[in-house]
């Protein structure tokens, strides 16, 4: 969840006892209900020769990711300048950073980073990255560490070889509760003209984030606290010092711009130096009345606030000083309002609140973190009592992984998270980053405030993909989170559309196993929604979505045309009980708030539903917010192909891999069709044809037939068109992979219930040989 509603505070007590020495803490393997289907599909061809055009009716995601598609980083990207490679030996003698020596590492690894932000981030680049190498081994951190330098990687040794262990000291620890001692009270955190809200989403043990301090808040920063002196930090991007107000376009001057428009008009005072060509501008609309009641949530008992819940980092196209106006690089997705009254609405709070067009004065670029390990040491907690717990545990040390904040272009891979303060990943105001490959397991606090999420929060053009996370509360989007996709991850928990207008979004791929245990009762210490409230005594369901009349609360609605396509999802709904699919038909798309052309809440006969919670199982197809008219014969909607068999729900068991392996073939056609049986189960297999043209010409079209035995159906199948009559099936080809060049091959797969093989196996006509 997002900010929470304003609270007293009150000053945590013996805050040194968090801070003792423990053993690196490895997080206990799920309990048996918890643990993921068949795992993540890692390693997939995520570059840009593997994408999809834009499938007519959704958005274009083919820019989604590092640099809008570019590769990840290599050997040849990074800084030939040795000054520029601190290598293990050079972090040991340099900057007296050495693995397992049991002293503090904070300060030297800090002084390594700075040392790069001074001589190699100024002349870096994309093509000439700085990087920072970890050998195997434990480091110890005691307070946040800044990765503010551009152009780095901080590489490990290995996800289960470099570790660092981050035991917050006193000054790191949040020293201020809520009244209740249930969570941190950013309010109440104050320090001049600062409060701890400016922190959100809070502190963490890497921080890509600027350091910079607004000229305005130089003396407070400086006459700070040591444990409040990062309220002020950053302040050079904050939208009140940095944004520049609106003016109406011509013609409909009551907005700056609309939806669909790439031309935003400024106002005709405000500096514009930070809004030059190539920088980066988050276009913020203000919140009105006509707004919150376009997203159904009003009336309500929820105040409803002034604050920018559309909102999204562009890249500045060009600068019209003399007209005062920018051009972004791609279409706006929502209307820009001059303010919250300029629409016609009557005021919220009394109050006119500005739209802005807001520069990223010092965003932070081209930052990787590789193949290392990192938790959070608890002395005194047992890791096992955080399983299925969503309750905080210990609210001073809600700390995060990694945060990205004003951050682009950046990207996590190889690492594993075990055990962090809160989230082991979140973002606020970040795009193009790549999330991939990684393994996040658990959280010591997933309860009031929002914690222990998998979190994208204001995180735009973004990737997620061959990700496993185990026993935390969500994968979330949220807070006008748009263009971000998330393929081939297994999830114990929900995909988690939690509200603030989050749009655009594509899931696909993905295992979602939710047990019984994962719900929001399931709570051992400090208990209860944000904002005051009980725990919510339904279950989560795989995917969850922000109703407007309670989503408003913290943000609003979740937005238009969120898609769910092709992933296994399936509901424990009684403990030891089956798991039962949540949808199966794997390729017809769904896309949530959507009625084909525009928004739609979610609906029962008409009436917006107040709730996600005990709705989840609604049909809402059929004009009630979910579109389900379109269908894609492919096993992906972002990519061309995918590498390795995707998920199946017809089985709770991780599968074993077994391979077997007959070419069968079609002499007149020049075609050969090779079936692999890819992944075995109980009660089922999965299974794929490789088909290869061995003529001098190319082939326009193919089909591959056969019969399986009784008791063996098919239950799933991707890069293809399947047509069936009783036991026997016919594959086509797909729209994308019907030219097979000289020499070249394409390939389909499927999933099968029962362990029967192809047989009486026949391409283009002409029957195939024996078939395994």
């Amino acid at each position: 969840m997002s900010r929470k509603s304003p609270l007293r505070r009150a000053v945590l007590p013996a805050v040194a006892a968090v801070v003792a020495t423990a053993a690196f803490l490895q997080v206990p393997p799920p309990a048996a209900d918890a643990a993921p289907g068949p795992g993540a599909l890692t390693g997939l061809d995520l570059g840009a020769a593997n994408r999809r055009a834009p499938v007519a009716g959704l958005y274009d995601w083919s820019k989604a990711g590092y640099r809008g598609g570019a590769a990840l980083p290599g050997s040849g990207e990074v800084n030939p300048s040795a000054t520029c490679q601190v290598t293990a030996a050079e972090l040991a003698s340099q900057y007296n950073v050495k693995p397992d020596d049991g002293a503090d590492d904070t300060n030297g690894i800090q002084a390594a980073i700075d040392g790069i932000k001074s001589a190699c981030s100024p002349s870096g680049s994309y093509t000439k990255l700085s990087t920072i190498t970890f050998p195997a081994g434990r480091f110890d951190v005691t307070h946040e560490i800044h990765v503010d330098a551009d152009y780095l990687i901080l590489r490990g040794a290995g996800k289960d070889a470099t570790k660092f262990v981050y035991k917050p000291d006193a000054n790191t620890l949040y020293d201020t509760l809520t009244p209740d001692g249930s969570d941190w009270d950013e309010d109440g955190m104050t320090s001049g003209a600062g409060k701890g809200g400016w922190l959100w989403p809070g502190r963490g043990l890497f921080r890509v984030q600027s350091r910079g301090v607004h000229t305005s808040y130089a003396s407070d920063h400086a006459a700070a606290p040591a444990n409040r002196k990062d309220i002020f930090e950053g302040t050079v991007n904050v939208h009140w010092k940095a944004g520049v107000k609106l003016r109406g376009k011509p013609g409909d001057t009551a907005f700056a711009a609309r939806m669909g428009d790439k031309v935003v008009h400024l106002a005709s005072s405000g500096a514009l130096t930070p809004l030059a060509a190539g920088n980066l501008v988050n276009i913020r609309a203000a919140n009105s009345r006509k707004f919150y009641e376009q997203q159904q949530a009003t009336p309500t008992t929820f105040p409803l606030l002034n604050m920018h819940m559309r909102q999204q980092i562009f890249t500045i196209a060009a600068l019209d000083t003399t007209a005062r106006t920018i051009t972004l690089d791609k279409p706006l997705e929502y209307d820009v309002p001059v303010n919250s009254t300029s629409d016609g609405s009557a005021p919220i709070d009394g109050a006119t609140y500005d739209s802005k067009a807001a520069p990223l004065v010092d965003p932070v670029l081209g930052v990787g973190f590789e193949n290392l390990g990192f938790t959070q040491d608890m002395p005194g907690l047992n890791p096992a009592e955080a399983n299925n717990n969503y309750g905080n545990m210990a609210p001073a040390a809600e700390m995060h992984g990694i945060v990205f904040k004003w951050a682009a272009n950046s990207w996590v891979r190889g690492i594993r998270a075990d055990m962090t303060g809160s989230h082991p990943i979140v973002t606020e105001e970040a795009k193009n980053l790549q999330i991939v490959d990684n393994e996040l397991n658990g959280s010591w606090n997933k309860g009031k405030g929002g914690n222990g999420y998998f979190r994208g929060s204001r995180v735009w053009d973004s990737l997620y993909a061959g990700n496993t996370s185990t026993l935390l509360r969500h994968f979330t989007f949220q807070w006008s989170a748009a263009g971000n996709v998330v393929i081939g991850n297994s999830f114990d928990s929900d995909l988690n559309l939690h509200g603030g207008w989050e749009r655009n979004n594509l899931f696909e791929l993905n295992t979602v196993k939710v047990p019984y245990a994962h719900r929001s009762g399931n709570c051992r210490a400090n208990c209860g929604e944000e904002g005051g409230g009980g725990p919510d005594d339904s279950n989560w369901f795989p995917i969850w979505w922000g109703a407007g009349k309670k989503a408003v609360k913290w943000s609003g609605a979740s937005g238009y045309r969120n898609v769910f396509f092709n992933n296994a999802m399936t509901k424990q709904l009684a403990d030891n009980g089956p798991y039962n699919d949540f949808y199966a038909d794997r390729h017809r798309v769904y896309s949530f708030g959507w009625d084909g052309t525009a928004y739609k809440h979610l609906d029962i006969g008409g009436t917006p539903i107040a709730d996600w919670a005990k709705n989840e199982q609604r049909d809402y197809t059929g004009g009630h917010g979910v579109d389900a008219t379109k269908t894609d014969a492919a096993s992906s909607l972002f990519l061309k192909s995918v590498d390795g068999t995707p998920p199946s729900s017809s089985t709770s068991q991780t599968p074993t891999t077994t391979t077997s392996t007959t070419t069968t073939q079609n002499p007149s056609a020049c075609l050969n069709a090779t079936f692999t049986r890819k992944s075995v189960w109980d009660g089922g297999y999965g299974g794929g044809f490789t088909i290869s043209n061995t003529c001098s010409a190319s082939v326009g079209s193919w089909a591959v037939e056969f019969d399986l035995p009784a008791g063996t159906t098919i239950t799933s199948s991707w890069s293809s068109v399947l047509t069936k009559s009783g036991q026997h099936y016919r594959f086509g080809n797909a729209t994308y992979n019907g030219s097979v060049q000289p020499g070249g091959t394409a390939t389909f797969g499927f999933n099968a219930a029962g362990q029967g093989l192809p047989l009486a196996c026949s391409i283009a006509g002409t029957k195939c040989g024996g078939t395994e």
